[in-house]
């Protein structure tokens, strides 16, 4: 069964599903007083996207379709060639596979009815739908933050103590880590999204960007909120600040091993080796932190246009920095070029 399904049914009050104990549990609802909610809670959703500028939605569709074909072929060339070359089977590159994976998948979350939206010029979402995108947008979000987070302390490792560098990061550990942390960030968008359930909107409700979002769905409904924030400040808390001051030390460290470096050769290779990921890392950062802080408007044009280079350009940075300043990554798309012309 989908997320998508399970809210419908979850409308309509007929499904058994132990959602709705894990939802009756919580403070001050019960299951009938949340199977009330759901079904009282028809809200019209609108999107809206660039519905006030009509002129311009037909070259930001193409423009839009373009950026997301060219960071689908990108992303997927990315871990084509990782996989297809046993010299990038490292953790460092088994990092940057599992980046291009949510890269893909959050680009198709929020450009798929986006599209849509800007060429019917319908900014109409069901509540069900609107549900589903937050739960999978928070989800894959969530995740790509560990990762960057993780590899912060990868390139700490290989540049600050490269003699314990096997010791300390091997792949099974990074499977294991990874496991841990897209499971983890699963648990918060699963709770997220519950707790984003007992909300209630006013009807039509206008959601100012191209796709929903927690945030944006927590400060437009007049249900109390405290609970939804307390879970945010919660994994902000928790994971979020730890993460980035673990991003921010790391590279205090790496900076100040660089500097010792006497060799011209060494230093530029070792700040090659990092600088990419610490440009993806601003921009992942930046760009999350002025979608969020933003204030809401419903006449926002500046703000909905950080929250569409947010979901939409993006992960189409990251595969261009990686792939143009990565030297390895160059190599093996060369061997690949060379290996694919001398077949007959």
């Amino acid at each position: 069964m989908t997320l998508s399904s399970l809210v419908n049914d979850v409308f309509s009050g007929t499904t058994s599903s132990p959602v709705l104990g894990i939802l009756g549990s919580l403070p001050l609802m019960n299951n009938n007083a949340f199977k009330l909610v759901m079904m009282e809670n028809q809200t019209e959703l609108i999107l809206l996207g660039l519905s006030d500028l009509p002129d311009s939605q037909i070259p930001v569709f193409l423009l839009i379709l373009l950026v997301y074909v060219t960071t689908l072929l990108l992303n997927l060339l990315i871990i084509f060639l990782v996989v297809s070359d046993s010299h990038l089977h490292t953790p460092m590159y088994f990092f940057l596979c599992n980046l291009s994976v949510l890269d893909i998948i959050n680009s198709s979350i929020s450009t798929s009815h986006m599209s849509f939206d800007i060429v019917t010029g319908n900014g109409l979402i069901s509540y069900p739908t609107c549900i589903s995108q937050v739960f999978f947008f928070t989800w894959f979000i969530s995740t790509e933050s560990f990762v960057l987070d993780i590899m912060s302390y990868d390139r700490y490792v290989a540049i600050c103590l490269p003699l314990s560098y096997t010791t300390m990061v091997s792949i099974h550990l990074c499977v294991q880590l990874a496991f841990f942390f897209w499971l983890l960030s699963f648990v918060w968008s699963l709770l997220h999204t519950l707790f984003a359930l007992r909300l209630a909107f006013p009807d039509p409700t206008t959601i100012p960007g191209f796709f929903c979002e927690i945030y944006q769905l927590i400060r437009l409904s007049y249900s109390d909120t405290f609970l939804n924030y307390l879970l945010i400040y919660l994994e902000i808390g928790s994971f979020g600040a730890p993460g980035c001051f673990v991003t921010f030390l790391s590279y205090v460290y790496i900076f100040k091993t660089i500097l010792k470096i006497k060799l011209k050769d060494g230093r530029r290779k070792a700040y090659s080796t990092c600088s990419s990921h610490l440009m993806v890392v601003f921009i992942f950062y930046g760009t999350v932190f002025s979608n969020y802080l933003q204030p809401i408007s419903k006449d926002s044009l500046g703000g909905r246009l950080i929250s569409l280079f947010y979901a939409v350009f993006t992960p189409l940075l990251n595969p261009i920095i990686y792939s143009l300043r990565n030297a390895e990554l160059k190599k093996a798309l060369q061997k690949t070029l060379i290996r694919i012309g001398s077949k007959p």
